[in-house]
């Protein structure tokens, strides 16, 4: 349900007229919505992910892809989609440039991905 509410913001460029597709592959892993344009991955995660090695390792292998890695929380899209949409939109202007770690959401930045095409 949250991926769902969370796609019907990015869908059709609606978030500041940026391009997201959904389910990307990158190598082995998935990420659940991308902004190509961007190397920004935004991950959508339940709390079973909150201390996740396996995450860590993945986040690690897109940022080696050279993709930024934007971790937010299921009940936070769908409590406040509106910070939720705001934070992104920061990641892809480049407001968020080095790695942060908070407790609702966790960010992987990939130095040179902001901007690429």
């Amino acid at each position: 349900m949250a991926e769902a509410t969370l796609w019907n913001e990015l869908k059709a460029k609606k978030l500041g007229g940026h391009k997201f597709v959904r389910q990307m592959p990158i190598g082995p892993y998935f990420g659940d919505f991308a902004c190509r344009s961007s190397r920004l991955i935004v991950e959508i995660d339940g709390s079973q992910h909150a201390d996740s090695k396996y995450d860590r390792k993945r986040d690690e292998f897109m940022r080696t892809a050279g993709y930024s890695v934007l971790r937010m929380w299921n009940v936070d899209v769908l409590k406040d989609i509106e910070a939720v949409c705001a934070t992104i939109l920061a990641a892809l202007e480049g407001r968020l440039s080095e790695d942060t770690f908070a407790s609702d959401m966790r960010f992987v930045f990939a130095a040179g991905g902001e901007g690429e095409k």
